[in-house]
């Protein structure tokens, strides 16, 4: 039982940091924007695709595995997060002072824009990482088994969100940014330039994202197009969770609904996942409105 119940716990630290690193582009863009952009699980899964890309192309060279690795997520990074300005210059900025029905309307244009994007150039059919990329080390602790992937997916992920935590609460563009989420006219007369942070938000939300995503590759071994829909979902329903438009409350709502859906796998039964994820996401809202942390000013981004 309690070898169970450690790795159950591990699995869920492991998928909950994916989550997390997913929900904050979410929060962050809904925190300057009040805006939910539903293309953000599929840039995530772009960003897999084209660390797999990287990966595939670098397997034959005699590289070494940590430089590939590194290689392949900064390459991903990257494109992603030009992906992402791209996306705000012409979906989402033109459409800043409409309704938000506009805006929702185009964000669901460009999520299946991005997805039927990744069909046509990568196909419809499974694509598989590398299985050697990573030495195949595991340890055990009390029965529970870990592997390395776990620890680098867990590790990295809490380095990930650490940083950006840091960055937004502890530098000058960071406070720029909180500006902007709490006042755009009083961040604009403070000499602010608005549409710059706005940029910056989704050229590093989705970055982050599609750090996110190549770590779904890497854990499950395998990558689809459609895929952005289920992982972006479930980060969207942590980010509620935690309270949109709130950095901590993202990080805490990721690894709480990792944990949940992987104790609920591992004690109640797999197809009963969803279903236990949505019930758990209408007691959050129907106890606590906000999310668990709430949407504090002062840590919107």
């Amino acid at each position: 039982m309690l070898s169970t119940v450690l790795q159950q716990l591990v699995n869920g630290l492991t998928v909950g940091g994916i989550y997390a690193l997913i929900a904050l582009g979410y929060t962050m863009v809904y925190g300057v924007l009040r805006l939910i952009n539903f293309a953000h699980g599929d840039l995530c899964v772009f960003g897999a695709y084209i660390g797999l890309v990287a990966l595939s192309a670098g397997s034959g060279s005699g590289q070494s595995h940590l430089l590939l690795l590194g290689g392949a997520f900064i390459l991903a990074a990257i494109v992603v997060g030009a992906a992402g300005m791209l996306l705000e210059f012409t979906a989402y900025r033109p459409l800043r002072r409409a309704d938000r029905l506009s805006a929702v309307v185009s964000a669901l244009g460009a999520s299946l824009f991005i997805e039927n994007g990744i069909m046509l150039i990568w196909g419809p059919q499974l694509r598989v990482f590398p299985s050697h990329l990573l030495p195949a080390h595991s340890w055990n602790w009390a029965g529970a088994r870990i592997e390395l992937v776990q620890v680098l997916i867990i590790a990295g992920s809490a380095l990930l969100m650490a940083l950006l935590y840091w960055f937004v609460h502890h530098t000058r563009y960071g406070t720029a940014m909180r500006a902007a989420a709490s006042d755009q006219d009083a961040a604009r007369l403070m000499g602010i330039n608005v549409n710059r942070v706005i940029a910056s938000v989704f050229v590093l939300g989705p970055a982050i994202g599609a750090i996110g995503g190549l770590f779904i590759g890497l854990y499950y071994r395998q990558v689809y197009f459609t895929m952005g829909w289920t992982y972006g979902l479930n980060a969207f329903i942590a980010a509620i969770i935690g309270g949109i438009g709130n950095i901590p409350g993202a990080m805490l709502g990721g690894v709480l609904l990792g944990l949940f859906n992987a104790f609920a796998a591992g004690f109640v039964s797999s197809s009963w996942q969803e279903a236990i994820t949505f019930a758990l996401l209408i007691g959050i809202l129907l106890l606590r409105p906000t999310g668990l942390l709430g949407e504090r000013v002062a840590e919107k981004v």
